[in-house]
């Protein structure tokens, strides 16, 4: 799947910049692909791109136009079918990361036909999964898993692998969503795929490799949450990762999107390390990423401080203060590259 860039990335009218997630992954991991971003009235998030129209994009140069916000469903809101269109005939492809795909909509089909134009939905994918063998397999493995859905798993799974590679480890990064994918040109969003197949999808993303390869898994939603346990658990089996990073936000008291309290951080290393043993009984814990930017800086400081002698881990926010504890924790446990 090669989408053409530069990028013009669509906000829609979303209530807040998480719900802007994917466009905001792409403009963090590749500013050099993105040109602007178009908004509808009453939209809550903002990337920080150039405000602009779809044709004034397509005028200055956007080749394609992402359809860069997410809902729990993965739908897509039927007012955005008339920006879909709009950009189709202005010249843009239109790529799209929802459940929901574009070419299934007959007024999009149509006008992409009618235009020329191509529809690309990253949430779907034409490969045919195994089920999962929980086969031990080579290489090794970091998985990140969270206290909750959108707490940061991608973000720190990205800066992991860079870190790893700038001390001199073989690694590489390990898309299961939509973004990931978007970011990377490769991957699965497992939450596509079909419920006896995640862990199958899982193992093909990261297969066996040599002894002293890395490779870095993006996670997805926590074990703890009501609506995306499922998919957690797949990709924690079919990962079979040695070890795995805690991601938290710590100003949150209920799960995103439901009312279940969120979990202590100590119930989550201790539910991953017993469901991950059924396919790797070595997995452990090596730190804990932290999304502070609710918080100031001293006071983030402190709370990482606070959180490492807790759990007697590294504890880090990967964006604000990098990687590098946790890096020292791999080098510890596993050796140096």
């Amino acid at each position: 799947m090669q989408i053409a860039h530069p990028y013009l990335l669509f906000l829609g009218d979303v209530p807040d910049s998480l719900a802007a997630k994917t466009a905001q992954g792409i403009v963090d991991w590749r500013p050099e692909w993105c040109l602007g971003q178009t908004r509808l009235n009453g939209c809550a998030a903002d990337t920080g791109l150039p405000d602009m129209s779809i044709r004034e994009g397509a005028g200055q140069g956007a080749r394609t136009m992402i359809i860069g916000s997410v809902n729990a469903g993965g739908t897509l809101p039927e007012h955005w079918v008339d920006s879909i269109i709009e950009a189709l005939e202005a010249g843009l492809d239109v790529a799209s990361g929802l459940h929901i795909k574009l070419s299934s909509i007959p007024a999009v089909k149509e006008a992409a036909v009618r235009n020329g134009r191509a529809l690309y939905d990253v949430r779907h994918n034409t490969e045919t999964f195994a089920t999962g063998r929980g086969t031990k397999r080579s290489g090794k493995r970091i998985l990140a898993v969270g206290t909750d859905c959108s707490v940061g798993k991608k973000y720190t799974a990205l800066a992991m692998d860079k870190a790893m590679r700038a001390r001199g480890f073989k690694s590489s990064f390990s898309a299961t969503g939509q973004t990931g994918v978007f970011i990377s040109g490769r991957g699965v969003a497992l939450d596509a795929v079909i419920a006896d197949f995640i862990s199958g999808a899982a193992e093909w993303i990261s297969p066996a490799t040599e002894e002293d390869y890395w490779q870095v898994i993006e996670g997805q939603g926590s074990l703890f949450h009501p609506s995306f346990a499922g998919v957690t658990l797949g990709l924690l089996h079919g990962a079979q990762p040695d070890a795995f990073i805690v991601c938290h936000e710590p100003t949150r008291t209920t799960m995103r999107g439901v009312d279940t309290p969120l979990p202590p951080i100590e119930d989550v290393i201790d539910m991953t390390i017993r469901c991950g043993r059924l396919t790797n009984p070595d997995i452990r814990c090596i730190g804990i990423a932290v999304n502070t930017a609710a918080l100031e800086e001293h006071e983030a400081r402190t709370y990482l401080q606070d959180l490492g002698r807790e759990h007697d881990l590294p504890a880090t926010d990967p964006v604000r203060f990098g990687m590098e504890p946790i890096v020292d924790k791999v080098v510890a446990a596993f050796g140096a590259p």
